[in-house]
């Protein structure tokens, strides 16, 4: 959340694997980032109300991998295939995303808009030993700053939270090397992310805390490719992500009616 100076001046230190960074920005929901930041500390437990999120993310893993792998050229086999390219993961939460793409042997920049999931993220990479560039930021605070530019750009499940989802995604596309890509993986709006992302997810299923979504907040794929039309990138997708209940697990799929990812290239 933003604070003001004098909440600031008055605030009490942080406590250890916290952070006493603010971010800044017209793309953040206070609320939203009030919500995860409240549950900062269980992002690593995978019994926890990120325990969904844990299971979902072999495959946005995967997913990254491979794209990324052909982009650039790699062997994806390799132990650490990406190194020497850079990447920045945009509204990083705990770091699920930004720890692996370290081991995959990037050069990893990662940002929140919520300082608790910096602090989490930065104490759980020390326990592992990852030199990773976490930070308490927005992406136009980045930009702003002139950071940059990335060869990869990744904001996984974060458009759907943000208050101005065109300036973000635009923003997050600037950020973007030539030569590089950003993927973005949201939910799509449709009847049948309402009944399952939404309803089913939140209020049956409980993998999620109820609150978590607002469906009028999810994105179409067109609504995507059009508000990256006037930046000089090349927008694919969508490529559906699905769940087997008889596997218990997510892969890729024809089927972009609930999750789904975007690929946007800079030539």
């Amino acid at each position: 959340m933003v604070a003001s100076n004098d909440t600031l001046s008055t605030r009490k230190p942080p406590a250890a694997g916290e952070t006493d960074e603010r971010a800044a920005g017209p793309s953040i929901d206070p609320a939203d980032v009030a919500r995860f930041s409240a549950q900062a500390a269980e992002w690593w437990d995978a019994r926890g109300p990120f325990a969904p999120l844990h299971k979902f993310n072999p495959a946005r893993l995967t997913f990254v991998r491979d794209r990324a792998a052909k982009r650039f050229g790699r062997n994806a086999r390799t132990r650490a295939p990406f190194v020497g390219l850079t990447l920045l993961d945009v509204g990083c939460g705990g770091g699920l995303i930004a720890e692996p793409m370290r081991r995959m042997g990037f050069d990893v920049t990662a940002v929140d808009a919520s300082s608790e999931n910096i602090g989490t993220a930065r104490a759980h990479a020390g326990q592992q030993g990852l030199d990773i560039a976490y930070r308490a930021a927005t992406v136009e605070q980045l930009e702003a700053e002139g950071a940059g530019p990335f060869n990869v750009v990744l904001t996984m499940e974060v458009i759907e939270h943000v208050a101005d989802p065109e300036a973000f995604v635009r923003s997050c596309s600037r950020l973007v090397k030539p030569g590089g890509m950003m993927i973005v993986a949201t939910l799509n709006r449709t009847l049948k992310s309402l009944a399952l992302g939404k309803f089913a997810a939140e209020y049956v299923l409980r993998w999620v805390p109820a609150g978590t979504h607002d469906w009028r907040q999810f994105l179409k794929p067109d609504e995507i490719r059009a508000m990256l039309s006037q930046e000089p990138v090349a927008v694919s997708g969508p490529y559906g992500l699905t769940y087997d209940p008889f596997t218990d697990r997510w892969s890729e799929s024809d089927d972009a009616g609930v999750n789904y990812m975007m690929v946007a290239t800079r030539d």
